[in-house]
């Protein structure tokens, strides 16, 4: 009993693409065993079994894989997972919406499978070319208007 409480995850599906990546990155891309039907990144994910799209799910084929953990991501995939939730599994949800609160969810993810270390050396480089690039671009003269849509 007392393994089964402090084991990390090891059966998990990433319901949207950062997760995903993420796990790659940290070098713990065996635990992942379904994604998204959208996820691109890396290359190689897209051999795992597909899922979900964005805002639904195939429960069943997720009930199969016998996850111990579901990650997604913000209120467009609610009703997945309160439909998850409602056949017990257990699920993380994200809702990062700025470069910090992105940093933020890789640690937790590095912290929920013991990578926290690698997780903090991730993010200490992302932050370090995040600080790089504002640098740059405090040189120039011209500041372009950029419109993110998702």
């Amino acid at each position: 009993m007392i393994d089964s409480l402090t084991a990390y995850p090891r059966r998990i599906i990433c319901l949207t693409e950062e997760t995903t990546e993420t796990l790659y990155l940290l070098g713990e891309q065996e635990r992942i065993v379904g994604v998204s039907g959208y996820t691109v990144r890396p290359p190689e994910a897209r051999l795992k079994p597909k899922v979900s799209a964005f805002i639904n799910a195939k429960f069943d084929k997720i009930l199969a894989l016998e996850p111990d953990l579901v990650l997604a991501f913000s209120d467009l995939q609610a009703d997945i997972v309160a439909e998850l939730i409602r056949r017990g599994v257990t699920v993380m949800t994200f809702n990062q919406r700025s470069t910090a609160e992105i940093l933020e969810m890789i640690l937790t993810v590095g912290r929920i499978v013991a990578s926290e270390e690698k997780a903090r050396a991730l993010v200490a480089f992302l932050q370090a070319e995040v600080n790089a690039i504002r640098a740059s671009s405090a040189r120039l003269t011209h500041r372009p208007r950029v419109l993110f849509e998702e």
